[in-house]
This record gives C-alpha cells, sequence and structure tokens, in this order.
C-alpha cells in the first residue's frame, strides 16, 4: 500500500510539473516578448503561487525547464531514430531537426532568450546543472551520429550536432523573424538592411546541407559499412 501511496503522489507530483511548463509555454506564446511571473504561471495553471515555488525557485528557472523540455523532444527523437534505424542519412536528421526546432513557434525564441539568462538571471547551480543534462544528450546522440556515418572519429559527432546549434540559433537571431520581436534591438532602425533580410528557412537549410555534407558527405562516401 505504500509503494503505491507513493507512486500515485509521484506521479501527481510529475502532473503538477507538467501543468507548470504548459502554463508557462502557454503564456510565453501569447507574449513572447516578456517572461511571465510566477503569480502569472499560477493563475494560468490553476495552482496557488506558492506551489509553483515549490518546482521552481524563480521565473527564470521555470523558463530554462520549459526550453529544456522542447530541447529534450529533438534529442529523444534523434536517439530514438539513431538506435532504431540501420542507416540515418542527413536528410533523416535534418528533417528531425526542422521539426522539433525550427518549425515549433516558441523554441527558437525562447532558446536565444535562454542563452540570454545563463549568464545572469539562472542561478549558477542551475545552469550548470542543466549544461550538465544537455552534455549527457548530446554526447548519446552524438556517439549515435558516428556510429552511422562512417569516416567520423570519437567527438566529431558531438561537435557537428553543437556547430549545426550554433548555426540554427545564429541565423535565427539575425532574421527578420527574431528582430521583430525585438524591435529595439541593436539592429533596429530607419533604412534598409539587405544583409539580415533573408527567408531564414532557406538560409538555414543552406547552411545546415552545406555543414553536415562538407563535414561528413565525402567522409562517408569513402568509406564502407562494416
Amino acid at each position: 500500500m505504500a509503494i503505491r501511496q507513493r507512486a500515485m503522489q509521484a506521479q501527481d507530483k510529475q502532473q503538477r510539473h507538467d501543468a507548470i511548463l504548459d502554463a508557462a509555454a502557454r503564456l510565453l506564446a501569447d507574449s513572447p516578448e516578456r517572461i511571465a511571473s510566477v503569480a502569472e504561471v499560477a493563475d494560468e495553471a490553476g495552482l496557488a503561487k506558492g506551489t509553483v515555488y515549490l518546482y521552481f525557485p524563480g521565473k527564470e528557472e521555470l523558463l530554462l525547464a520549459v526550453h529544456e523540455r522542447n530541447v529534450d523532444g529533438f534529442f529523444d527523437a534523434l536517439i530514438e531514430v539513431l538506435e532504431r534505424k540501420d542507416q540515418v542519412t542527413i536528410a533523416d536528421v535534418l528533417a528531425l531537426t526542422g521539426r522539433h526546432i525550427v518549425e515549433p513557434p516558441l523554441f527558437l525564441p525562447l532558446a536565444a532568450r535562454c542563452f540570454g539568462m545563463m549568464g545572469q538571471g539562472v542561478p549558477v547551480e542551475a545552469a550548470l546543472a542543466f549544461k550538465q543534462r544537455m552534455g549527457e544528450r548530446l554526447q548519446k546522440a552524438g556517439t549515435g551520429i558516428e556510429r552511422h556515418f562512417h569516416g567520423l572519429n570519437a567527438g566529431d559527432g558531438v561537435a557537428l550536432l553543437r556547430h549545426s546549434y550554433a548555426l540554427i540559433i545564429g541565423l535565427w537571431q539575425m532574421s527578420p523573424a527574431a528582430q521583430a520581436q525585438h524591435p529595439a534591438g541593436p539592429m533596429a532602425g530607419p533604412g534598409p538592411r539587405p544583409a539580415f533580410d533573408y527567408d531564414y528557412q532557406v538560409e538555414l537549410d543552406r547552411a545546415l546541407v552545406a555543414l553536415w555534407d562538407g563535414t561528413i558527405g565525402g567522409r562517408s562516401r569513402s568509406y564502407a559499412a562494416p
């Protein structure tokens, strides 16, 4: 009976945890230019503010948790494909990237915001714990990439995923879509800015294909499967 009760309590905690993250994500989707307060998230989730504080010390940690859940979705899907399929292609990886990172409207603006919070709003301990968890997921996925694309050395898979993520975030931050959310940013102002006036999806596709094909395309074609 005690084990059943503990299981039910753990399930209830997970449900409240998920409800809080869902509420924070809805508020961010409605107003991407601002971070909702803990009180606003509590109201949206139908919980007491003190309950939210039991799970998250502040709004920055809460926002980081929403971002981590989004990132987990990508890594879970990628690792599943890497472990399930006999042979993964560059197109498979890029399709997953589009579906889990580029297409969801919340992922990119939240990722960019969390990068900015790491150095100031998020406590050092929470930031380090987040990076540790992300590092473990990145390592597992990178090792899987190396198994499928012959010719890559140990660590190359992690580096390739890291470079891809930097491209995705960097191109988005310079894109018109990102600037529209921050009209007072450093690239705002009168006059044309052709260097930053581009189609994000088109530019990203070109950059990722060039990165992946340039890194492993030629090498993978030069190695026979074991």
